[in-house]
């Protein structure tokens, strides 16, 4: 062995070198903050680590790249000033503030996280309500398709039968319709007919433009010929009711059978009935037709003014027959079948 090594009783020769501050080789330095020699040695006997603990048995202490250990912990829990080139201190509020966007960041995606499980809850409850919203119905989707055939089949008839049946209402209220009108029509048609054959025979009254013809007598009186010419004569000229009235106020309807008689003392008998007069005779028609008729030479003016008599005429606008006959009894007649 060389002068230039030295025994260090670990059976490793030491290299010769410069001598560590403080003495000779083997005496502790003498300087209060120097570390223990013990444990700068890296065959220094260190305790067992278990699972779970730090590398020194100690929480927050990690070893370094070069062996030595750091306590991290501590430097956690006090950062202390420390005196810069510049001659500042650096405050421990750097270290706070480098560490600060790290639990903004955290605090964000925790947010988005929450907010994202809200949606899928949301998405998943709207999908299962539209699911059971548009489900169909099991019956039907469990039957058979020639069942499903046989149905819509069975549907197509009924709605045809329906619609036969929608149609024959139709129809039948279209004859209903149509035989009402027809029926009203008829009913219209024979109370018009009615009306008429009332007036004529005498058993309704009427009204309606017209004229009056009065007979005075002369010299001598009006002879019953006179006054059937004259009602034949109006009947002629169009006339459609007539009514013969007497000076002592009885009025006779005058029909197609009625007839007229020479009465004593001058008087008239007209239906059995005893008239006195002035004769005044009460028509409904054409006024000019009628006094026209009278009028013609020959007629019934001129044959009653050659006996000394006169005949006037009125025209009215309103003509009231109201005098009635009764009914006639047909004892013969019958209407053709």
């Amino acid at each position: 062995m060389s002068d230039e090594q030295t025994d260090t009783g670990t059976g490793w020769p030491q290299p010769a070198g410069p001598a560590r501050p403080g003495g000779p080789a083997g005496e502790p330095d003498p300087r209060p903050d120097a570390p223990d020699p013990d444990e700068l040695s890296p065959l220094a006997p260190q305790e067992p680590v278990e699972p779970g603990e730090d590398p020194v048995g100690q929480p927050g202490v990690e070893p370094g790249d070069d062996g030595a250990t750091v306590d991290l912990s501590a430097a956690s829990r006090s950062v202390e000033p420390v005196a810069g080139s510049d001659g500042l201190a650096e405050p421990a509020e750097e270290l706070e503030s480098a560490a600060a966007p790290v639990a903004a960041g955290r605090s964000r995606w925790s947010a988005a996280g929450a907010m994202i499980v809200a949606l899928l809850v949301l998405l998943g409850f709207t999908l299962v309500v539209q699911l059971k919203t548009t489900s169909t119905d099991p019956t039907l989707g469990a039957t058979r398709q020639e069942d499903l055939v046989r149905i819509l089949s069975d549907l197509d008839a009924r709605e045809n039968r329906l619609q036969q049946d929608i149609r024959a209402l139709e129809d039948s209220q279209r004859q209903l319709r149509s035989g009402e009108q027809g029926r009203q029509a008829a009913l219209d048609e024979a109370t018009r007919r009615a009306d008429e054959l009332g007036i004529l025979a005498g058993t309704l009254p009427a009204v309606g433009p017209g004229l009056t013809v009065q007979f005075d007598a002369g010299v001598k009186p009006i002879a019953a010929n006179r006054v059937l010419d004259a009602v034949q004569e109006l009947r002629g000229a169009g006339a459609e009711a007539m009514q013969i009235s007497g000076g002592d106020r009885a009025t006779v309807r005058i029909i197609s059978s009625t007839y007229f008689l020479d009465g004593d003392n001058g008087s008239l008998v007209v239906e059995g009935r005893r008239l006195t007069g002035p004769y005044t005779i009460t028509v409904i028609g054409d006024p000019a037709t009628m006094r026209t008729a009278l009028n013609i030479p020959g007629g019934v003016v001129a044959s009653v003014r050659g006996v000394g008599g006169n005949v006037t005429f009125g025209e009215r606008e309103v003509a009231e027959v109201s005098a009635l006959h009764a009914p006639i009894k047909l004892e013969h007649a019958r209407p053709v079948s």
